[in-house]
């Protein structure tokens, strides 16, 4: 067994299940003028030069820690090296719900009280639509400009990452039990079989979702169009006539799966790295057709008292020696490809069998059927999301 595998529980598992439309996705959904916060007035005063001291919110179970005295190494060093001390939170549990929390102050031109935050890329875009994200000085972080992974690097929502930098990537696909199965799945189309009649699952969050189905229809999810989205509604609604979806889910996907009551599901890398070392049955693929390479990314918000201590953070993540730490920790896509040549040679053989799992590093070939697809738009979240959850039931 892994050493990473000690956890038994994933970052993910942690979610109450996101695609919701509440307060604060309707409030970006309708696109309200008086929210959005022209260039000139996102940034404060920084206290940087004279504060060393930064508060950073990310999601549970997303940073290295020391088992027996609960430290974190990672950000230890950062401190030692800087002598900046970090305010470290575990307050982000669903997209949603974070931005109904401080997007009232965001939009009343008020400090959140945090310099850096986590959220999945799709509510990084609300973010950057809205002019809540402050553009970072990549002067200042070299590190993220040399090694930052080229397929992360622009997309559709924040072109060149100016307000944006990932924190952990991954794949939604599908993960299957291939003993139980009795066969392979090598496209999303092996899910519509007669065999998998009542014994899959799909994720419930419309973002989450809608990619990985679009890209089994053939859609080029770069620039799929409302005429996509809907032919999509109309397959997922006959196969739940059919009885063919057992359920949607959140992370709960892993108990059905561990336990037998499904046999294939959409799913994250993730969380099937870390299944597989206790059932080496279980199998992720990236479908033939594509699946959807996702980011949840850091970014400052405006009015942050110390920015600058903020970008030096971000920039000591991208540290390859400091990347492949948190790497082996998590266990997602490492957005820092020059960390997997530190494992393969770090003489640890775990280590290395990370260096060489594409679940953490994408070979070539996986690499060229990922692809980032354009977000929900602000014009199209409310009547999409409306739909999807009439489907799924939320």
């Amino acid at each position: 067994m892994r050493a990473t595998a000690r956890k038994n529980v994933s970052r993910r598992s942690v979610l109450r299940g996101m695609g919701g439309v509440g307060a604060g996705a309707l409030l970006a959904g309708c696109g309200v003028p008086s929210a959005y916060v022209e260039p000139g007035e996102r940034a404060g005063r920084d206290l940087s030069a004279r504060d060393r001291s930064l508060d950073f919110a990310n999601w549970p179970l997303y940073i290295d820690t020391d088992e027996g005295t609960q430290r974190r190494p990672t950000l230890d060093a950062f401190s030692a090296r800087t002598g900046i001390a970090v305010r470290y939170t575990e307050e982000i549990n669903d997209n949603d719900e974070f931005f109904g929390k401080i997007g009232p102050a965001l939009m009343n031109h008020q400090e959140t009280g945090r310099d850096l935050i986590v959220v999945s890329d799709w509510m990084a875009a609300r973010f950057v639509r809205l002019g809540w994200a402050q553009r970072m000085d990549r002067a200042k972080q070299p590190n993220v400009s040399a090694h930052l992974d080229p397929q992360l690097r622009s997309p559709a929502f924040d072109e060149g990452r100016l307000h944006t930098v990932p924190w952990q990537s991954g794949i939604t696909g599908i993960a299957y039990d291939r003993r139980r199965l009795g066969r392979e799945i090598r496209s999303t189309k092996d899910l519509w079989a007669d065999d998998l009649r009542g014994k899959v699952t799909l994720l419930s969050g419309l973002d989450e979702s809608f990619a990985l189905l679009m890209q089994g229809n053939g859609v080029d999810v770069t620039r799929w169009t409302g005429d996509d989205f809907h032919a999509l509604c109309e397959q997922v609604e006959g196969l739940l006539r059919r009885k063919h979806i057992r359920r949607f889910t959140g992370n709960d996907y892993i108990k059905d799966l561990s336990s037998g009551d499904v046999l294939a599901c959409q799913a994250y890398s993730g969380d099937v790295v870390q299944l597989q070392a206790d059932n080496p049955d279980i199998e992720f693929v990236v479908p033939e057709e594509g699946a959807e390479l996702w980011a949840e990314s850091l970014l400052v918000p405006n009015l942050a008292a110390h920015k600058a201590n903020a970008e030096a953070l971000i920039d000591h993540y991208y540290r390859p020696e400091v990347a492949a730490e948190l790497a082996a920790w998590v266990n997602y896509v490492c957005p820092v490809p020059a960390a997997r040549d530190l494992l393969a040679d770090s003489g640890d053989e775990e280590r290395a069998a990370l260096a060489e799992d594409p679940l953490i590093f994408p070979d070539d070939a996986m690499r060229a059927r990922l692809a980032i697809p354009r977000d929900v738009t602000s014009e199209e979240r409310s009547e999409f999301a409306k739909r999807w959850n009439a489907i799924v039931g939320l």
